[in-house]
């Protein structure tokens, strides 16, 4: 296994592959030197003597400025470099012209073609509570549905969208619940839905179903629990007849093009920018060539690497779309009194990840290089095949749920450091190195790390992550879905009362 790496030709640090000793030689080209200091396994070395106020330099671009003279052989890290990032800032379009060299391959995987055109690439039951009080008796209705009929089957699980939220809300807050609520109503891996509400929330049934506008009434059906006189058994019974609905559901070959995948990592390391995340960028050009779509989130780990994506923006409509992405979320944190870049998380900057720079080039490789077609809101749907942005914060949960939210069946989440958590989407989780997978072959699902073993082919690799998206996609159940870990969150921005 290679013991470091260079990223770009122009950098002027190189990144520990594996973890050194203070004293052990080290090699900088064809000079040998014993380091000084430790160095864990992700974290940067100085190639030649840095002065005071240069950047430094990864992946090619600027992550930040050394606050002191830095020697060469040094470890570059937090205690000697800073950010350069500033606040709002006017931008200039620069497009790139972009070309993906993948031949089309005609490959499918099984899904659910869905009454509407949509593809699920599961069956599942879900009831979605329009307030977190009802998410027990959520639970006890899908206990007593599950008793009565015995097998499930064609549902492949059951799922309550459990949330606090629904009441006592204001403004944004308020539309955001009820928009990612209907979004998943809508979702083509809920075979099902039963929507549940109390009776007394601002979140009201009759709103909720205005919104939908025309759905299928034999697929998704709502109880207000204060309108009736038994809820569980009202409910039991709308399950019951959703059960009836569903029962010649059955997966057939889909075509590729028809996956919508959303892109995130967390639990950042060192090697995120060297392995996982750009194993997840030359898929997503792989698939997109394919005529798929993509779809890249987490809008403050963009700060730093955005112009790279607005000069990718496939028109000028879409560029001036990248800016105000950006900027609108810079404005957000300005309008709390909060910093902009604070960031990275004490994870990151233990796994080797010095600033919002260095996090953000190699966060945006997930996106490979592929052009943008669309960017949209938070809550907002796919309406256009391709790489898509999407508004939504860095919190893991909180942005596999937008994705989720936008219309994608399925998640890539890549980590350097292991999470457990899935979204009520399947989230495949990637590592980026594999002593993480090795450690936790219960949370992760593909190792990356192999990208840097003596030997193994990034091609191959990359034609092995292709073929087990597509067994995920055709029902192979993720690490988290075996444990039932299902969850969602809602972006939280005002006032509540």
């Amino acid at each position: 296994m290679k013991e470091t790496i260079v990223i770009h030709s122009s950098d002027n640090v190189v990144v520990a592959l594996r973890s050194f000793e203070a004293g052990e030689p080290f090699s900088i080209g064809q000079e040998k030197i014993n380091l000084e200091q430790e160095v864990p396994r992700g974290h940067k070395i100085a190639t030649r003597n840095i002065q005071k106020g240069e950047h430094i330099i990864k992946y090619g671009y600027p992550i930040g400025h050394a606050t002191e003279d830095i020697a060469k052989g040094t470890v570059v890290h937090t205690h000697n470099v800073k950010t350069n990032l500033q606040d709002i800032i006017n931008y200039n379009y620069d497009k790139k012209d972009i070309s993906l060299n993948y031949p089309q391959r005609n490959l499918t995987f099984k899904g659910y073609r869905r009454s509407n055109g949509e593809v699920g690439i599961r069956n599942e039951l879900w009831i979605i509570p329009s307030v977190g009080c009802v998410n027990g008796i959520a639970d006890m209705i899908i206990r007593e549905f599950e008793q009565r009929v015995g097998s499930i089957a064609p549902f492949e699980s059951t799922l309550v969208l459990k949330h606090n939220f629904g009441c006592s809300q204001l403004g944004d807050d308020h539309e955001n619940t009820r928009t990612i609520l209907l979004d998943a109503v809508n979702h083509p891996n809920a075979a099902a839905v039963l929507v549940l509400g109390l009776g007394c929330e601002n979140n009201t049934i009759e709103q909720m179903k205005q919104e939908l506008g025309d759905y299928d009434t034999s697929r998704v059906k709502f109880v207000v629990s204060q309108q009736v006189d038994d809820e569980v058994e009202a409910s039991v019974e709308a399950l019951v007849s959703l059960h009836e609905a569903v029962r010649n559901d059955r997966r057939e070959d889909i075509p590729i093009s028809e996956l919508r995948i959303g892109l995130k990592c967390g639990g950042s390391d060192g090697l995120s920018g060297i392995t996982a995340n750009p194993l997840l960028g030359r898929f997503s050009d792989f698939l997109v060539s394919q005529g798929g779509t993509t779809v890249l989130t987490e809008v403050p780990e963009m700060f730093g690497a955005e112009t790279i994506l607005m000069n990718r923006a496939q028109d000028e409509e879409t560029f001036e779309k990248i800016v105000s992405l950006i900027n609108d979320f810079k404005q957000y944190f300005i309008d709390y009194n909060q910093p902009i870049y604070e960031n990275p998380s004490p994870g990151n900057k233990a796994g080797g990840i010095t600033t919002l720079e260095d996090k953000s080039l190699g966060c945006t490789q997930k996106a490979g290089s592929a052009e943008i077609v669309d960017v949209l809101k938070y809550g907002e749907r796919l309406k256009k095949r391709g790489l898509n942005l999407l508004s939504a914060p860095g919190n893991d949960l909180v942005a596999c749920t937008a994705l989720a939210s936008a219309g994608c069946q399925l998640v890539l989440f890549t980590t350097g450091r292991g999470t457990p958590f899935g979204s009520f989407v399947p989230t495949m989780k990637i590592s980026t190195n594999s002593a993480i997978y090795e450690q936790k072959k219960h949370w992760i699902d593909f190792n990356a790390g192999q990208i840097l073993e003596d030997g193994v082919d990034e091609d191959a690799v990359l034609e092995e992550f292709i073929q087990y998206i597509i067994a995920v996609a055709s029902g192979e159940q993720l690490n988290h879905e075996r444990m039932n870990f299902k969850e969602m969150a809602i972006f939280k921005t005002g006032v509540t009362l």
